[in-house]
């Protein structure tokens, strides 16, 4: 992706997600300069890779195959493993209408996937697989899945679509993607400890992150950029 493109898609973001009456943290705003002067202020963020994510999956064609995500909270992976402390992270999502979030599952994380809003009736659409035994997409089994506590069964590749405060469970190894259907859609997500960096097997094998060609300077930071700032003197 260009970083001219990431960064008129985290303006848009930015407009989307107020007109929800939703308030991201003050260091949402903040630009790169600031977070390079407060490195050690900023530890905890940059450790838990807090704040603005946008991918393309490696594909090159966003508004095809893409997502706006913002980590608003992250446990470590060794509080998970122990049992103890923050074993829990919250991220909201903007999918895009007919926007492809590529068929996926996870590892070790469990989440709430949420619908927090929606322009023009839209409703977020969700496609399921249940895991095979070798972790594989079963491509017959049928998938049963909790909807607000309610369970319900589509057959294997069936849609699950979720209006405004709707919400769906999926447990790790339940294969899934999901779009925009009629508009464009903001969602939360409540987790267990997220890993985006090893907990995403996509189907087919898909880069988390995108490739970035520096045509300009960043407007605000993606999680993505924290390696380098980290490795400054």
């Amino acid at each position: 992706m260009r970083r001219s493109e990431i960064n008129a898609i985290l303006r848009d973001a930015d407009a989307f997600i107020r007109s929800f009456g939703f308030v991201l943290p003050a260091f949402a705003q903040w630009e790169p300069a600031r977070f390079a002067s407060e490195r050690e202020r900023v530890a905890g963020i940059l450790e838990a890779g807090l704040g603005w994510d946008v991918t393309d999956y490696g594909q090159g064609r966003f508004d095809a195959v893409g997502l706006v995500l913002f980590t608003l909270r992250n446990g470590r992976a060794a509080d998970l493993a122990r049992g103890r402390g923050m074993l829990y992270a919250e991220k909201l999502m903007i999918v895009g209408r007919d926007r492809l979030g590529p068929m996926h599952r996870h590892v070790v994380k469990a989440e709430d996937i949420i619908v927090r809003g929606a322009r023009d009736g839209a409703r977020l659409a969700l496609r399921l697989h249940a895991p095979a035994e070798d972790g594989s997409i079963d491509r017959r089994a049928p998938v049963r899945v909790p909807c607000d506590g309610i369970v319900r069964e589509v057959e294997a590749g069936g849609v699950i679509d979720l209006g405004p405060g709707e919400s769906i469970t999926l447990e790790p190894g339940v294969w899934h993607a999901f779009w925009g259907e009629g508009g464009d859609v903001l969602v939360g997500e409540v987790s267990t400890v997220n890993d985006d960096a090893t907990d995403n097997v996509f189907e087919p094998p898909l880069p988390r992150f995108p490739t970035i060609e520096e045509d300009e300077e960043p407007f605000r930071l993606i999680v993505g950029d924290y390696a380098r700032l980290r490795s400054l003197p």
